[in-house]
């Protein structure tokens, strides 16, 4: 499969069509320069000796010398060497909480970003297993499937917002039963999930899909993010707090006692998420527990470049045109 490194090709595209209108531009400005010397006849009669077909083809040479150079500084590649590369470890899905409530600031800078900064600490160091991510409001969307692309899994997690689930509630419910379908495999070990909110307004699935869960041998560890005494929460549009059907300010507390009941029987644990640094290491304490699979990665070793050769061809080809003269040859 053959890849650009640098996207500097799409200049190339961009820039041969302006070359074509200036190519155009300068023959209309030397048809209007003929015509302000003299007499068009006479003045045609001097230049004869200049050839329109040499000056065409001198314009299509450094035509293809700018787009063989471009082509050259984009640097076409192909894997010279793809190795099947065996890791071992587990599965991991990690079911984040984007309702509106994570926005309150009971922990700083608020309840959504502090789980974000946990979750990139968490990737950093799940680095031989493969995880997955589940977004969930008052819906649940399968964003990314389980993968061993740790980048690509932050890059999720950074850009998550309550935006990016705009039907608003906590089903936690449905996130799991996303999260359990993700997994696939038939195989009652080698998976977990991590399920991260505030745990307010949980849908009547949650304790179904528990058990169902726990028959799968999927574990299920709780981070409870907020405070029992709780916080405002505030519109990011506008500014001003939350207000209840009667006008009165919402306020969003933690739900712990029901996240320490899903854990339970999860058969996880449960984690107040206070220290960040101390809850990833709990975490990862229990899944590196886990009895692990090996999970086969094709990984590219090396990349052939062709650049050499396009830059090259543009050489040759700007040599050859200051061998091209614009007049005709003449008779001897």
């Amino acid at each position: 499969m053959l890849r650009f490194e640098h996207p500097l090709f799409l200049i190339t595209l961009v820039g041969i069509p302006l070359m074509v209108l200036f190519f155009r531009f300068l023959l209309n400005w030397k048809k209007a320069t003929v015509k302000k010397i003299g007499d068009e006849k006479l003045v045609k009669q001097l230049i004869s000796g200049y050839s329109p077909k040499k000056f065409f083809l001198k314009f299509l040479l450094v035509s293809l010398a700018f787009g063989l150079t471009g082509l050259g500084v984009a640097n076409l590649q192909s894997p010279d060497q793809i190795e099947q590369v065996q890791r071992q470890g587990v599965d991991v899905m990690i079911a984040l909480d984007v309702s509106k409530s994570m926005l309150a600031e009971d922990v700083q800078p608020n309840r959504l970003e502090r789980a974000k900064l946990l979750i990139n600490k968490l990737i950093d160091r799940l680095k031989n297993d493969r995880i997955g991510l589940v977004l969930f409001a008052g819906r649940a969307y399968l964003q990314m499937p389980l993968t061993t692309d740790h980048a690509a899994a932050k890059i999720y997690v950074n850009t998550a917002s309550p935006a990016s689930v705009p039907t608003q509630g906590t089903v936690i419910g449905e996130a799991l039963t996303i999260c359990n379908n993700a997994f696939g495999s038939k195989e009652k070990k080698f998976k977990t999930v991590i399920l991260i909110t505030d745990g307010e307004d949980h849908d009547e699935q949650t304790m179904t899909i528990i058990n169902t869960l726990a028959e799968n041998g999927i574990l299920l560890h709780t981070i409870g993010v907020g405070t029992t005494q709780g916080a405002t929460i505030p519109d990011p549009a506008t500014g001003e707090q939350k207000k209840d059907e009667q006008g009165n300010i919402v306020i969003s507390k933690l739900n712990e006692l029901f996240l320490q009941e899903l854990s339970q029987k999860g058969n996880g644990t449960y984690r107040l998420l206070v220290n960040t640094d101390e809850t990833v290491t709990s975490i990862l304490d229990q899944v590196n527990s886990m009895e692990q699979k090996f999970i086969t990665d094709q990984s590219m070793i090396n990349y052939r470049s062709f650049f050499q050769w396009f830059m090259a061809a543009a050489l040759i080809i700007l040599v050859t045109d200051l061998f091209i003269p614009e007049r005709k040859k003449i008779p001897a």
